[in-house]
């Protein structure tokens, strides 16, 4: 079996960025397709101040993560022939990394915000706690863990 040479591995491992994506886009745009329409019902309309800021919170994170987690596409596009996927890679990690912390968050406002709606806030607080350290354990810590061993 031969060894990849460095520009192949290069471009497995921008290929493995891009496929990634696609997972998490998925989850961005459910998202984000979900707190759109939220704002067109007549219960939004009833809402406290409190809960139109949150759901505006999540709203403004869901589309930063929508950016962040599409920008290294849009980079490969514009740039891999000019040999720049070292670039891409370097850099698209960390949008992507920004871009998942991001996407953890809006979901935890929405989690939070509709626990505080049908339970009450000090609800919010505890299942909008327990999803963001859910996250936060899964998609940040784990991974470190794994990598310490």
């Amino acid at each position: 079996m031969s060894e990849e040479t460095g520009e192949q591995r290069l471009a497995r491992n921008v290929s493995e960025l891009l496929s990634e994506l696609r997972v998490a886009q998925a989850g961005v745009q459910i998202l984000f397709g979900f707190l759109l329409s939220v704002v067109f019902t007549a219960q939004f309309r009833s809402a406290s101040g409190f809960e139109k800021g949150m759901h505006l919170t999540a709203v403004v994170l869901a589309a930063v993560a929508t950016a962040l987690l599409t920008a290294p596409a849009a980079w490969h596009r514009m740039l891999f022939r000019e040999g720049r996927r070292h670039d891409i890679l370097r850099v698209g990690n960390r949008m992507v990394l920004a871009g998942l912390g991001c996407l953890a968050t809006a979901v935890s406002i929405v989690v939070a915000l509709i626990a505080k709606v049908v339970y009450g806030p000090v609800a919010m607080g505890v299942v909008g706690g327990l999803v963001a350290v859910t996250f936060v354990v899964l998609w940040f810590v784990v991974p470190r863990l794994l990598t310490a061993r």
